[in-house]
């Protein structure tokens, strides 16, 4: 997967939910899936017109009532779902899953396979604010899926961030392309 494709899907927070259960063979209808995730209404529908807006959904032309159309996976949405699902299996617990969920976790630990700057990781994510980033680095430092450590082999000693145990495994599920 793509550092550009994994940030606008994650963008979301029920994205990865969905495809991940659109890959496991739920129907591709709202009901079913809503029930699955136990998000919001409102959260739901935007993370569905999201992936539909990303090109990963598309209607079913054919099926459902048009109040209540059914979905399916675009060709490069079942690629997708199929790393989603490995994701979301990486993080079987559903209280651990909610930092998942946030916007820049999964695109942190996907860049911090190995020790990261905090200069380099900013520059992998391109639109992050440097205040975001500090957040979410503490955050994931705090559930101990990131690790801190001090460089002091220079100079100037520097801070370094790795993923570790969930983190770790979040990482290793995405697999980013080289």
């Amino acid at each position: 997967m793509d550092i550009k494709i994994l940030v606008k899907l994650t963008s979301r927070a029920w994205s990865l939910n969905i495809l991940a259960l659109m890959n496991s063979g739920i129907p591709g209808r709202q009901a079913p899936l809503l029930a699955a995730t136990s998000a919001s209404r409102t959260a739901f529908a935007q993370s569905l017109d999201h992936l539909m807006q990303l090109g990963l959904l598309e209607r079913n032309p054919g099926h459902g009532h048009p109040l209540r159309p059914e979905f399916r996976l675009t060709k490069t949405g079942a690629e997708i779902a199929q790393t989603a699902a490995r994701i979301v299996q990486a993080v079987p617990d559903e209280t651990e899953f909610a930092l998942l969920r946030r916007s820049w976790t999964a695109p942190i630990l996907a860049l911090t396979d190995r020790p990261q700057r905090f200069s380099a990781l900013k520059s992998g994510l391109m639109t992050i604010s440097d205040r975001a980033l500090s957040t979410s680095l503490q955050r994931l430092e705090n559930s101990a899926w990131i690790e801190r450590e001090i460089d002091a082999s220079q100079r100037h000693p520097f801070p370094t961030y790795k993923a570790v145990n969930q983190g770790f495994a979040v990482n290793q599920a995405i697999a980013l392309a080289a």
